[in-house]
């Protein structure tokens, strides 16, 4: 706790710093411009993450290989730096995201009318009494020991008892996060600028006289506690149209290890993977590509609420795009194809295993584990970054299609496609990257592209975040390969 404390207070200071020096200019140059002064800073370590240094590589399948019927795709490509969760997300991170939805829930009631209107619950003035917009009061504790009779129902109403085993249990159906995400890609598009003057710079072309038609996402709950989500495609009036709102149920898919497997015993794990305490340090699963994205979003805002005013100055956390995932796994080497140097699974020396997989047919256990095993426990890449190869499967943000590798930019690659709710099917395809736990060596290759639908969610998919690093520390010297 007081290493996050500390990275938070260093972050704090660092932005400060950044933004007051910002605004300096010299004023005694003799009538010379010599520019604004500002102070360099280097962003703090975030708190689990490594940084990956800019760079480039040839990403894809570097030689054919016609036993996987695999042919050479290889291009170059750059990516700016990032920082990158050093291992996928854990149980008890995710937990610590579903159990803040639950206490949103339960403060949003203790201020209800309906549960005894506690105004200490909510914020709707300041410190002058002027009104602000509505929010929780995180500050005041909830009354989890000795509550009286409303705040008792309050809190019990997220929880259920389950008819069969007669437990009490978190109501999964209820945690629900609603976020909003602005569009900076399409609201930067010169033919989405609102003055249309400036979309042609042709002269000889005339200046549009219609408003282009844009398209965004927004969601609501309706009477019978259903999530709506609708894409709107209207033409376009203002900023806000470039705002997206989703509301989505961010509890884990638990019976994945049901539906994953047929005709085998995995009841254990629908029970106790996730709400056991000995998982905790296992990545979380049954999480889907819009889960993750709640996710980053979620623990982007926690951060940014720590920092204050100051928040605002740093780059949010998302997934990874499918370059910067590849980049990372294979440490920038184009002669890599796993996140270590060869192209064996294991020591030949030692005989230890690289990664966690299916070592061969029907033998999970030959490299220690039937299932995930605890992040961390295979030797990191030269990058500092666990698990890269095996364990779980990783969501990235970008979305695929067939010809995806023509589609992207050389700089910083990335294809993006926010499928409406009306769209195909096909349409909702996202890269994941790495293998899983349950597949064999060939597909936890880090060359290797593979997919999954946005909303599916299996019991060998998980995912880690990154967050763009801002600026180059001065000295910084790029990792050596």
């Amino acid at each position: 706790m007081n290493k996050v404390k500390n990275i938070i207070i260093c972050a704090t200071a660092a932005i400060a710093l950044a933004s007051c020096a910002a605004g300096s200019s010299r004023s005694s140059a003799g009538g010379e411009v010599t520019g604004v002064g500002g102070t360099a800073w280097a962003e703090p370590t975030p708190y689990g993450m490594v940084l990956v240094d800019r760079g480039s590589m040839k990403v894809g399948v570097q030689k054919d290989d016609s036993l996987w019927n695999l042919r050479a795709n290889a291009r170059g490509i750059s990516v700016d730096g990032f920082w990158m969760d050093e291992t996928e997300i854990t149980n008890g991170k995710y937990k610590q995201f579903v159990f803040w939805v639950r206490d949103s829930i339960i403060r949003e009631r203790l201020a209800d009318p309906a549960y005894g209107g506690n105004e200490d619950f909510k914020i709707e003035e300041d410190k002058e009494g002027n009104p602000v917009t509505p929010h929780l009061n995180w500050n005041k504790a909830i009354p989890w020991r000795n509550p009286n009779e409303d705040e008792l129902r309050a809190i019990e109403s997220v929880y259920r008892t389950n008819p069969i085993t007669g437990v009490r249990e978190l109501d999964a159906t209820q945690m629900n996060y609603r976020y909003e995400t602005y569009n900076h890609t399409e609201a930067a598009r010169r033919r989405n600028r609102l003055d249309a003057r400036r979309r042609e710079y042709n002269t000889d072309r005339p200046v549009p006289s219609t408003q282009p038609m844009i398209s965004k996402d927004t969601a609501y709950v309706n009477e019978d506690g259903e999530i709506i989500r609708q894409t709107i495609s209207r033409a376009l009036s203002g900023d806000y149209d470039f705002l997206n709102t989703y509301i989505v149920n961010i509890y884990p898919d638990t019976t994945a290890w049901i539906n994953d497997f047929e005709n085998s015993y995995n009841e254990p794990y629908v029970r106790m993977y996730f709400a056991h305490g000995g998982y905790s340090d296992y990545p979380v699963v049954g999480v889907s590509w819009e889960q993750a994205n709640a996710f980053a979003n979620w623990r982007t805002d926690f951060l940014r609420r720590a920092l204050g005013r100051e928040g605002v100055y740093v780059e949010p956390y998302r997934l990874p795009t499918e370059a910067e995932w590849e980049y990372a796994a294979r440490a920038g080497v184009d002669e890599n194809m796993y996140p270590w140097e060869g192209d064996l699974t294991m020591s030949e020396d030692k005989g230890c295993f690289y990664a966690n997989f299916k070592p061969d047919e029907g033998n999970y256990v030959r490299d220690g584990h039937v299932i995930t095993s605890r992040v961390g426990t295979y030797a990191p890449n030269d990058f500092g970054l666990y698990d890269m190869a095996g364990n779980v499967s990783e969501w990235t943000s970008t979305a695929f299609t067939e010809s995806v590798g023509r589609l992207t930019n050389d700089l910083n690659p990335e294809y993006r496609y926010d499928a409406a709710v009306e769209d195909p099917y096909k349409m909702k395809r996202k890269i994941v990257r790495g293998g899983s736990w349950k597949d064999v060596a060939h597909n936890i290759r880090s060359d290797l592209r593979m997919w999954e639908y946005q909303n599916e969610q299996r019991s060998y998919i998980g995912f880690r975040c990154v967050r763009t690093q801002i600026g180059f520390a001065k000295g910084q010297k790029q990792i050596k390969k």
